[in-house]
């Protein structure tokens, strides 16, 4: 079942984004992974910032969580995260059809250019990298992250009109 968290899930949100990061260790760059990948206070900070968190519920537990934030003309996908031992069981793409259909305005997705499962994932339902030049201003706009974060992301959309 899909259901937006609440205050009383937070915990369990930072384990399973903290437990589902470890495959970064060693793709993204080094001096953009570290441990705890998401400290309590950076979730609190991007639930605070408009992040909400849904989440995918079985048998009386969470397994994997995907954000939503609304930025006026688009909205972004954050935080998609799956249990390890929840991997390849179709919960991301629940979790991201879920999202799509709350949308009226295009989507966006960062993450790491080097995360090519995630690049897949994505594509896969539908979405396609944008242009270099492109991404760097989309960024810039919508996220707040530092420069070299910027340099190792990538974005894709849902559509061509961003």
């Amino acid at each position: 079942m899909i259901s937006k968290s609440t205050k009383h899930d937070f915990e369990i949100i930072h384990e399973i984004i903290n437990d589902a990061s470890v495959a970064y260790k060693g793709v993204i760059p080094a001096d953009r992974w570290k441990e705890p990948y998401m400290t309590k206070e950076e979730l609190k900070h991007e639930i605070e910032e408009g992040v909400e968190i849904w989440k995918y519920e079985e048998d009386d537990e969470i397994k994997g969580v995907m954000g939503i934030q609304y930025k006026g003309d688009v909205i972004l996908i954050r935080h998609a995260y799956v249990r390890t031992t929840s991997r390849q069981k179709g919960i991301g793409g629940k979790l991201l059809t879920h999202l799509m259909k709350l949308a009226s305005v295009p989507i966006l997705i960062g993450t790491w250019k080097d995360a090519t499962w995630a690049i897949s994932f994505y594509e896969k339902h539908g979405f396609h990298l944008v242009e270099e030049n492109k991404k760097n201003l989309l960024l810039k706009k919508y996220w707040s992250i530092p420069g070299r974060q910027v340099e190792t992301s990538v974005v894709l959309a849902n559509t061509d009109n961003i």
